[in-house]
């Protein structure tokens, strides 16, 4: 897999992130999905910052697989159908303050991914966060994800 190509699945897979029923150990407990005041909070804000290029539904863009003519990806979904809950928390916060920049991404990738550091604060986007993992209830996701969580604890 080329660095551009796994850039671009790192991408894709890291707007979306985690739990749903619990906490588990390497998740960010500030970003909990059963905190109904900060996935509130997180509603809000996604509303206001993400949901233009990533869906007002979590759906991402039409064919966030296939790159634009720019040779950049669409936005992807963050609901389950996409790759975001693939990350544990600290890459998707990571990605969320700094934008698609290394190490989740290779020297020079072009992105329309921005950096939310100094528009957004920590607490907001954690409550993001939080917000999308309220979305990830599914089984096959919730076990996917507690497996993701324990190899980034034990990193």
């Amino acid at each position: 897999m080329t660095r551009v190509r796994r850039a671009s699945f790192a991408l894709i897979m890291i707007l979306l992130a985690a739990c749903g029923e619990s906490t588990a150990p390497g998740d960010d407990p500030r970003a909990d999905p059963r905190d109904a005041a900060k996935v509130a909070l997180g509603a809000k804000v996604y509303a206001q910052s993400c949901a233009a290029c990533h869906g007002a539904k979590l759906e991402g863009q039409p064919d966030w697989r296939k790159r634009l003519p720019n040779g950049r990806l669409p936005a992807p979904p963050h609901d389950e159908s996409g790759h975001t809950w693939h990350h544990p928390d600290y890459v998707l916060f990571a990605i969320m303050k700094n934008g698609l920049v290394p190490p989740y991404a290779p020297k020079n990738y072009e992105s329309d991914m921005p950096a939310f550091a100094g528009k957004l604060a920590d607490g907001e986007l954690r409550a993001v966060l939080a917000y999308l993992k309220s979305h990830w209830t599914s089984a096959d996701v919730l076990g996917a994800r507690a497996q993701i969580t324990r190899d980034a604890a034990s990193r």
